[in-house]
């Protein structure tokens, strides 16, 4: 994949339960493209994925290791404690330099000079993708007072069934990404489904849209489901 297309942002306006996301003004709007973060292969020990911090062989510059701390509560229910883990208690967003190494794991060819804004968006769109969850969350009878993000896969070549039916009306444009997230809900494992589209950019800003919604898995989801149909906020 060239460095024009290499991307790990989400874009577009089909969605009906989706969420407009527009970075600050100044970001570049890079092409859409699957995350090159392998959420799949997470190390069991504190559900973090496996990326290494040391630097490529044909790296040219130096790159950041510093990894932000999101505000999304992270659950180990069902995992080893890593004694190392410091009991921290939020996930943690890869650092440029592991965000470069998982794009040139995949063979994603990029300008070194387009990780720092890459990795900002990446994190953008998770905190966007955090709050819709929060959303549906508040629709429960019985709501739970601290909902934790137990672990998330990438799914760029799975396409929902409800992606499917939208592109037979729009086009045929369909999510450059999806990703399932399971959110332990008090001890309930809850699955969510987040296809991510590419919009036009306003101006030299980027817009994304994000499908967030729980996976019809349960009853109670389908309640919710039903329930966001009317819900006005």
């Amino acid at each position: 994949m060239s460095s024009s297309d290499s991307k790990c942002p989400v874009h577009s306006d089909t969605a009906a339960d989706s969420q407009t996301l527009q970075p600050a003004k100044g970001t570049a709007n890079p092409t859409a493209a699957s995350c090159p973060v392998d959420h799949g292969e997470l190390n069991p020990l504190n559900l973090m994925p496996n990326l290494p911090q040391t630097r490529s062989a044909n790296q040219k510059t130096t790159l950041s290791t510093e990894r932000e701390l999101s505000s999304i509560p992270r659950s180990t229910h069902g995992a080893p404690k890593d004694s190392s883990d410091d009991d921290q208690n939020v996930w943690e967003y890869p650092s440029p330099q592991q965000f470069y190494n998982a794009l040139e794991r995949k063979g994603m060819g990029v300008e070194e000079d387009e990780i720092d804004v890459m990795v900002q968006i990446h994190n953008f769109l998770n905190e966007g993708a955090w709050e819709q969850v929060l959303k549906w969350e508040g629709l429960q009878k019985n709501k739970c007072e601290m909902i934790k993000l137990t672990r998330l896969q990438g799914r760029p070549h799975d396409l929902s069934p409800k992606a499917r039916i939208l592109s037979w009306f729009n086009g045929g444009v369909r999510p450059f990404d999806r990703h399932d997230w399971y959110v332990d809900r008090c001890g309930t494992q809850v699955r969510y489904v987040i296809d991510y589209y590419e919009a036009p950019a306003e101006g030299d800003n980027p817009v994304f849209n994000l499908d967030v919604r729980p996976a019809l898995d349960s009853f109670d989801s389908l309640v919710s489901r039903f329930k966001m149909l009317f819900n006005k906020d």
